[in-house]
C-alpha cells in the first residue's frame, strides 16, 4: 500500500510541487517583504521563521492525504481491496506512511532552501535527531487526522477544504511574530494552542536554544491530536464497509 501511494505521487507531481512552493512563497513574502519591519527580540527573522515554515509544509503535505483518502473512497478501489487478502488496516496505514515519507522530502527540500536564503542552525547531531522526531511526530498526528477527514467528506474537494484550520493555526501562534506582541483577547489562545509549543520545540531544537517544558507539551499535543485521528478514521472506515 505504501508503494502504490508512493508511485500515485511521483505520477502525479503536482500535489508535492505545491506542498513546497506555497511554504516557500511564504517564507519569502515574510522574510523579504515583512522580515525587515518584524521585531522578533534580536537575531536573524529568516532563523525565527523558519520552524513555523516547515509545520505549514507538512500541514499542506497532511492536506494531500485526506485527499488521496477521499479519492480512494470514492473511486470504488477499496471495495475492490475488500474482496482481497488486504488487511483492512494497511489501507490506511498505507496513507499515513506514504505521508510521512513525502513530508520529509519536501521538508528537506525546504529546509536545504532555507539554508541557502540565510538560515543558520546551530544544532548539533543529537538536537537533528530530535529536531526529526518531533517533525515526524506531528506529521502522524495531521496524517491521521486528515485520514479520518478524508474519509468524513463527500468528495476529494471537500476533504482539502476540511484541512484549512491546520493550515491557518501558525498564523496564530508563536510561528511569525512573538505571542506577547498580540493582543490581550488572542495571546491565551495563542499561548496555548498546539502550534505554539510544537514550533518553540522546534526553534529551539534547530537553534540550539533552551526548550524548556514546551517539549513534554508538544509531544502531548501530538499524542492526543495523532490517537484522536486514528481513532475517528478507524470508526470511520468500519462505519463505511458497513455502509
Amino acid at each position: 500500500m505504501v508503494g502504490r501511494n508512493l508511485r500515485h505521487t511521483f505520477r502525479s507531481p503536482d500535489g508535492m510541487i505545491m506542498t513546497i512552493a506555497v511554504p516557500v512563497t511564504i517564507l519569502l513574502m515574510f522574510v523579504y517583504v515583512f522580515g525587515g519591519a518584524m521585531n522578533v527580540g534580536g537575531g536573524s527573522y529568516i532563523d525565527y521563521v523558519v520552524p513555523g515554515i516547515l509545520l505549514m509544509c507538512a500541514g499542506f503535505g497532511s492536506g494531500g492525504t485526506a485527499v488521496a483518502v477521499a479519492l480512494d473512497m470514492h473511486s470504488g478501489i477499496i471495495d475492490r481491496f475488500r474482496t482481497l487478502a488486504v488487511s483492512r488496516s494497511a489501507v490506511l496505514t498505507g496513507h499515513i506512511l506514504e505521508s510521512l515519507l513525502r513530508n520529509f522530502v519536501t521538508t528537506g527540500l525546504v529546509v536545504l532552501l532555507a539554508v541557502a536564503l540565510g538560515f543558520r542552525p546551530t544544532a548539533d547531531p543529537l538536537r537533528w535527531l530530535g529536531f526529526v522526531g518531533m517533525l515526524a511526530l506531528f506529521v502522524l498526528a495531521l496524517s491521521w487526522v486528515a485520514a479520518a477527514l478524508g474519509l468524513l467528506a463527500a468528495n476529494p474537494e471537500a476533504a482539502n477544504g476540511f484541512m484549512f484550520i491546520f493550515m491557518f493555526l501558525p498564523y496564530v501562534s508563536s510561528a511569525f511574530v512573538p505571542v506577547h506582541t498580540m493582543p490581550g483577547w488572542l495571546r491565551g489562545f495563542a499561548e496555548h494552542q498546539p502550534i505554539t509549543s510544537i514550533n518553540e520545540t522546534m526553534r529551539g531544537l534547530l537553534m540550539g536554544t533552551p526548550v524548556g517544558d514546551q517539549a513534554p507539551t508538544a509531544i502531548a499535543w501530538c499524542a492526543g491530536i495523532g490517537l484522536a485521528g486514528y481513532l475517528a478514521a478507524g470508526v470511520l472506515f468500519r462505519r463505511k464497509g458497513r455502509d
